[in-house]
């Protein structure tokens, strides 16, 4: 079996971070490893995370650094770094996953490919009233039981049809390309470890796509799996997110594109 390493992301978000991980308690591919990437949780919310990986009995590294403002990029390249896995999926302590998430992710990886996966958005009410039984039961990710907690029908929900087959043709005649996407992606590890991971000058806004044009120059491209593969997204304010840091991100990655580079000089190397 295909030893996987799922890279989670979380800062102070540890009843978040429980809900994702009853998820991962619950998955029906079950060799991997689960990495804690906190960019500097406070002492509490580590120890909750802590103790909910227990709980749920779920092999885990946690990789920490103090609080320095946002630098999602170093931990996340930190977590890569310490993963053990051949094959990495990256997601946030934000994204509930069904209980195939991490199947669907081995079962579609290719060589010289990169998954790109979606999300689908809950409703602020429904992200916090979201229990351990709804995720279990995986009654959560079915239409009709999140019309009835209030959701609005959209398009969105395309994303949990069940039929592989029609979920498959979905992904492949959608105008959405395949970007690399730091909530659901995934990628062998040593294509990540020749484009020197995620470039860690970089704020929020677009980081993740920009390790994802390094991939594609150097010709690792991406794969759509948005309605295979898409966990529950839940609803929260970003206090971290400004105008300033989404104008420099996108000079870095207008740069990347432009100068087809494939390395950065700002990513894992630097950590060693």
């Amino acid at each position: 079996m295909l030893k996987v390493s799922v890279i989670i992301s979380t800062y102070n978000k540890s009843d978040f971070l429980e809900k994702v991980l009853w998820g991962y308690s619950n998955q029906t591919y079950t060799n991997f490893e689960i990495l804690i990437a906190d960019d500097g949780s406070s002492q509490d919310h580590q120890s909750k995370n802590k103790s909910n990986l227990l709980l749920n009995n779920l092999k885990y590294q946690y990789v920490y650094h103090n609080d320095d403002g946002f630098r999602k990029c170093r931990i996340l390249n930190q977590a890569i770094l310490q993963s053990k896995g051949e094959y990495l999926i990256f997601s946030d302590g934000d994204c509930i996953p069904d209980q195939d998430f991490v199947k669907k992710h081995v079962l579609l990886a290719e060589k010289n490919k990169f998954l790109s996966g979606g999300h689908i958005p809950l409703s602020k009410k429904n992200s916090s009233s979201v229990s351990k039984n709804d995720i279990i039961s995986q009654q959560v990710f079915k239409k009709s039981f999140l019309f009835k907690k209030g959701e609005k029908i959209s398009k969105k929900y395309l994303k949990l049809i069940k039929n592989s087959f029609i979920a498959s043709i979905l992904d492949k005649v959608t105008i959405t390309k395949p970007t690399f996407n730091g909530n659901n992606s995934s990628a062998w590890k040593k294509d990540i470890l020749e484009v020197n991971g995620f470039d860690e000058r970089m704020k929020y806004g677009g980081l993740d796509c920009e390790m994802g044009y390094r991939l594609n120059n150097l010709g690792i491209k991406g794969k759509q799996i948005r309605h295979q593969c898409s966990p529950l997204h839940l609803y929260h304010d970003r206090p971290y997110k400004n105008d300033l840091d989404r104008k420099a991100n996108r000079v870095i990655r207008l740069e990347t594109i432009s100068s087809k580079k494939t390395f950065t000089n700002h990513g894992i190397e630097q950590t060693q």
